[in-house]
């Protein structure tokens, strides 16, 4: 999830990001039509030229010279940046009534006028095409006046791979590989509940393709009845075909007509005298219909439909979809966004064409709670990809009104329950303000951590929270490179000087340094932060960990209270035991911790592979990499025949059982170290959980308090 190499290069080579307030263009996505060119002022032509600000006759010309047919349209700014995208019958028509005075008549069109110098056309056969275009260009250009869904490969979806032996994964990256993909699913926890009931139901392989190639008899799967093993065996491709469709229909949400077939079979066997393959069938019938209870009825007529929600407050836009299928409601979808000042319905016009631009199921009805005029159009693009008939329409009375009544109603709360959430935040982040005496609120706080084996491998990590939750994309790790050996003080030196030089090549600076560490780790902060002449700007606290205060050998262990050093003050400030700025800085610096800890593992994993493999003469770097590939871990390899090893690439059987030979002689060494790394994982979580027992909460994000 953190790539090493990435944020090494970049601390290595001293080089910073994007520089701010500037927006890629991102890649260009294929169309019907030819994109245009790139903007005036990325292709070094002087847009003062080409604007045209202070030539009214210009933009008339220009307008007079525009086309009446469907296409689309780009709204430029001085420097010829995209600011808006628009889709329209007829161009001419549209565009004019953003130039004429006073604008089209809505209010919101003023601001977005106001910054408008150029204008750019495309000119499409149909508005159907159009339509296409429209979702393209947005992707490309990401306009600051278009909303911009979360991209579809942040969500989840399930695939059926395209293999002889197909099995069901779950990912977020949707390739041309040739698998059948279901999805993308707003709710992670419910695909990955409906992946699980699959695997309990229905005896398909889940092993990879590299081991389902290697293996030589059949696993613990195929023994506990949940796979035919046919990795090894002769399994009837009818039979597995028929599990894969009833898996599929699952995952398609055709709960109903699925159970409907398998009491038939059901009921087949049973006449037939087959109780106990009756039985088998029985048994998945009730662990599906368990699922299948927890849904909520809507309606009985068994459709498939996506019921759109909106409700707007000002800039602020909450929106949801309810995902029905087979007239039950199996999940919700929601999107939040601000500072946008188009009405409701050109917002519906854009969230529509981007929802559906992925590889989504596409239902019998879409329910907006607008009229789209172009609701036809829409309709006539999703039958075709849908390959049967597809409505999208707002009801004006009856069952599907309730239903969007019940969608506006869901994103109402939802907007509500959002803004509560932020207010919580901000009082949170207030009450730290206060309590540890800092100077302003602090919106982005970064906390740091060592960690070591024994010396060795000595890392730091830094995790970033910005309102009080975790931002993954600015942790970084680093491998300290001043010095040999265990020095927590010069190792966090190292670590802070690194990150300030980071932040005064970026202009970017945190609120808050919360330490890992006592007084000690507070003095080193302090010190790196006088040195770059920011003790002014940056507030800087330590957290100290908990300590034992009684003899370990009594039967109830009291523990001390967390303590928090601050600048300027001897002893540290003991926060009430269930204070919100407690629960805070122990989550950050347990985030911070887990991650240090994640970092060490994972290079002494490393380390432990090249130690074993290196050593073992005949084996270089070449001949390792093709045993990883071939194997995926040094589990595997060590699990290994001598005749499986001897069938990687570059091996030959003497070599092969070399390696065999060697391996068989570190099995002890090997076993000991992979059974200390068994215990941090599971000593982490159990760790949190009794903190989070401490605090009469439950533990957060699974953040592992150190010992």
């Amino acid at each position: 999830m953190f790539p090493e190499d990435e944020n090494e290069k970049r601390e290595a080579n001293d080089t910073p990001p994007e520089a701010p307030g500037t927006e890629p263009t991102g890649p260009e996505y294929s169309s019907l039509i030819e994109y245009p060119k790139d903007s005036p002022a990325q292709s070094g032509v002087n847009p003062e030229l080409l604007v045209l600000e202070d030539e009214p006759e210009a933009i008339d010309q220009k307008l007079a010279a525009t086309s009446t047919e469907p296409g689309i349209y780009l709204l430029r700014d001085r420097a010829g940046k995209v600011l808006y995208v628009g889709k329209a019958k007829s161009l001419r028509t549209r565009v004019r009534a953003y130039f004429r005075e006073g604008g089209d008549g809505r209010y919101q069109v003023r601001f977005l006028m106001k910054r408008v110098r150029d204008f750019d056309t495309i000119v499409t056969s149909s508005e159907k095409e159009a339509l296409i275009l429209e979702n393209n260009l947005i992707k490309q250009y990401k306009p600051k006046y278009n909303i911009r869904l979360k991209d579809d490969k942040s969500y989840l979806s399930a695939k059926i791979t395209n293999h002889a032996w197909p099995r069901i994964t779950v990912t977020r990256k949707i390739v041309k590989d040739g698998g059948h993909y279901f999805g993308p699913f707003g709710s992670a926890d419910g695909l990955r509940e409906t992946i699980d009931v699959i695997r309990k139901v229905f005896p398909l392989r889940t092993c990879t393709d590299a081991v389902f190639r290697n293996r030589s008899r059949p696993c613990l799967e195929y023994q506990i009845k949940r796979c035919l093993g046919p990795c090894c065996l002769a399994v009837d491709r009818e039979e597995y075909g028929r599990h894969l469709h009833a898996a599929q229909m699952l995952l398609e949400g055709k709960n109903l007509e699925l159970l409907r077939e398998m009491r038939d079979l059901m009921k087949d066997h049973a006449s037939r005298l087959e109780f106990e393959q009756a039985a088998r069938i029985r048994d998945r019938v009730r662990a599906i219909e368990k699922t299948v209870e927890r849904q909520t009825v809507l309606h009985h007529w068994g459709i498939d439909q996506d019921v759109f929600g909106i409700y707007r407050e000002g800039g602020y836009i909450e929106a949801i979809v309810l995902i029905v299928r087979g007239g039950k409601l199996t999940s919700t979808q929601g999107w939040s966004f601000q500072d946008l000042e188009f009405p409701v319905y050109e917002i519906l016009s854009d969230l529509l064409t981007q929802y559906y631009s992925g590889a989504r199921n596409i239902p019998d009805e879409v329910i907006v709670p607008v009229e789209l005029e172009d609701a036809a159009v829409r309709a006539e693009l999703l039958s075709e990809r849908r390959g049967k008939k597809c409505e999208v329409f707002q009801p004006q009375r009856g069952e599907k009104l309730r239903l969007l009544e019940m969608a506006m109603d869901n994103a109402r709360q939802s907007f509500a329950s959002r803004r509560d959430n932020e207010k919580t935040r901000e009082q949170m982040l207030e009450d730290l303000r206060v309590k540890l005496g800092l100077r302003n609120s602090p919106k982005r706080m970064e906390c740091y951590d060592i960690s070591n084996l024994q010396g060795s491998m000595v890392v730091g990590s830094q995790v970033t929270f910005d309102e009080g939750e975790p931002c993954k994309n600015l942790y970084r790790r680093y491998r300290i490179r001043s010095f040999e050996g265990q020095d927590d003080f010069a190792s966090m030196y190292e670590v802070l000087k690194r990150r300030l030089e980071r932040a005064v090549r970026e202009n970017i600076y945190p609120d808050l340094w919360v330490i890992d560490g006592g007084k000690g780790q507070l003095n080193v902060a302090l010190e790196v932060l006088r040195e770059f002449r920011l003790l002014d700007q940056i507030d800087c606290v330590s957290l100290a960990k908990q300590h034992v205060l009684n003899d370990r050998r009594e039967k109830e262990v009291t523990k001390s209270e967390e303590r928090v050093f601050v600048p300027r003050r001897k002893d540290p400030i003991v926060l009430p035991k269930n204070s919100t700025a407690l629960f805070l800085l122990v989550r950050i610096r347990d985030e911070a911790h887990r991650f240090a800890i994640t970092y060490n593992r994972e290079l002494r994993r490393r380390a432990r592979l090249r130690s074993v493999l290196d050593d073992i003469e005949g084996v270089g770097p070449v001949r390792r990499r093709a045993m990883l590939r071939h194997f995926g871990s040094l589990k595997r390899i060590r699990e290994a025949t001598a005749d499986e090893i001897a069938a990687v690439k570059g091996l030959n059987r003497e070599l092969a059982a070399r390696i065999r030979k060697h391996l068989d002689e570190m099995t002890a060494l090997l076993d000991v170290e992979e059974i200390a790394d068994a215990a941090d994982q599971i000593a982490l979580p159990l760790e949190a959980a009794a903190f989070a027992a401490d605090q009469g909460d439950a533990p957060v994000n699974n953040a592992p308090v150190r010992n």
